[in-house]
């Protein structure tokens, strides 16, 4: 495996000569190694297990959250999941060479628009060690070659799990340096990362919002940022109470340290004073610290334990047992809000009146909208594409949980019998 001691340039231009191999591999090829890092995966799990609690026992030494802890921790159960997530994505269907277009010109040049790999892809992500394999199997399926950059939070986890992919790479006749891994070092290293356009086709960062401005100063390769999720949920005056209980405490208590856990919730006044009572105090029983406006404050009755909110607390992504929360007036307050203080993740309402959630869906700048459900389901294994490289909240090639066919391009094939342009 390509593990860095060498330099992030070395690394960038051995990922280069592979992603060629990768790219006119057959499918079969290509399933054949996603396969295998499943295997891998299960046959070396202990030793995954035991790099991954050094990373663990070192996080809670230096303070890391209980948020951030639950996001760096492998399990058992964690590992038969990313595996079984891999052998799902070698069953997709095969991105590389599809046929998007195909149409005879006026000039009888028969046009075809074919999806291809982009070449190499490198992710730049913090304190998850399952994006490693999440991320190596949708890059070998759709043909790329991938530079992977973890936190130094997660070393010895990204680690092993990046041999694990190498090997299984290499078992089926690859290149190993189809997966790559640089240290979760310096700035100054992802700030070399971020200049190799000669090297690298595409940069995802996976992680908040600092990792996308130190990406942002040095960027000069094209950056998809799978950004940082402040996601809201909205009760409407017309939601069914006891089901919106459930999907707001699903939404915040879940799994809180993801980009799809709730950050602030709305509430419409017309129904405050009847489900605030009861939502809050669910969410303190699951140990939520409730940060209130004073509307929210005065429907919540006597509940006791409620923190002001500050005008900082409605734009924060907590990632954490933390909630915001302030009541509305009207469909549009609630809009008006998401759009100002979201990152473009996922908004859910929740309505009995298909009027108001047409108004949501349709004015809500986001990547994601729900209607009475969980902003949880943000996910590409849930949207049925195996896993996802990353959630993007941007607007250009990709939106929302991306997979096989947003890392592709497409090129131009163009067959004829003697033609010449007059």
């Amino acid at each position: 495996m390509s593990v860095a001691t060498r330099s992030v340039t070395d690394v960038c231009a051995a990922a280069r000569r592979a992603a060629r191999a990768v790219a006119t591999s057959t499918a079969e090829v290509r399933n054949g190694a996603v396969v295998a890092m499943a295997d891998l995966l299960e046959q070396r799990a202990d030793e995954i297990l035991a790099a991954n609690e050094r990373d663990v026992e070192a996080g809670r030494e230096s303070g890391l959250t209980d948020a951030l802890i639950d996001r760096l921790t492998l399990t058992r159960e964690r590992i038969d999941g990313i595996a079984r997530d891999a052998r799902a994505i070698a069953a997709l269907p095969d991105p590389v060479g599809e046929t998007l277009e195909e149409r005879r010109l006026d000039n009888g040049l028969d046009l075809q628009k074919v999806r291809v790999p982009l070449g190499v892809v490198a992710v730049v992500y913090e304190a998850r060690p399952n994006v490693t394999i999440d991320c190596s199997a949708l890059c070998v399926k759709s043909g790329n070659a991938i530079v992977l950059r973890g936190s130094s939070s997660a070393e010895h986890s990204n680690a092993i799990l990046a041999d694990v992919a190498a090997d299984a790479v290499a078992s089926v006749g690859l290149p190993a340096e189809v997966v790559s891994i640089v240290s979760g070092g310096s700035r100054d290293e992802l700030a070399e990362l971020a200049t190799q356009d000669e090297l690298l086709d595409l940069i995802i960062p996976r992680g908040g919002a600092g990792l996308k401005r130190a990406l942002t100063e040095h960027a000069t390769v094209p950056v998809l940022y799978a950004a940082d999720g402040n996601c809201h949920v909205f009760v409407d005056a017309t939601a069914n109470i006891e089901d919106a209980v459930e999907i707001v405490v699903n939404a915040k208590v879940q799994r809180p340290g993801v980009c799809n856990a709730a950050e602030t919730l709305l509430v419409h006044a017309d129904i405050a004073s009847g489900f605030l009572p009861r939502a809050l105090a669910r969410l303190q029983q699951e140990g939520v610290e409730l940060r209130v406006d004073c509307r929210a404050r005065s429907a919540a009755g006597p509940l006791d334990g409620l923190l002001d909110a500050t005008a900082e607390d409605w734009g924060t992504e907590f990632l954490a047992l933390v909630l915001a929360v302030a009541v509305v007036d009207s469909v549009d307050e609630a809009i008006d809000h998401v759009n100002r203080y979201g990152s473009g993740h996922s908004e859910a309402i929740l309505t009995g009146s298909d009027e108001s959630a047409g108004r949501f869906t349709a004015e809500v700048d986001a990547a994601c909208l729900y209607v009475n459900a969980s902003t949880r389901f943000t996910d590409g294994a849930e949207f049925g594409l195996g896993a996802e490289i990353g959630n993007s909240t941007q607007k250009l090639h990709a939106r929302g949980p991306f997979g096989l066919r947003e890392l592709g391009s497409y090129k131009y094939v163009l067959r004829g019998d003697g033609q010449v342009r007059p």
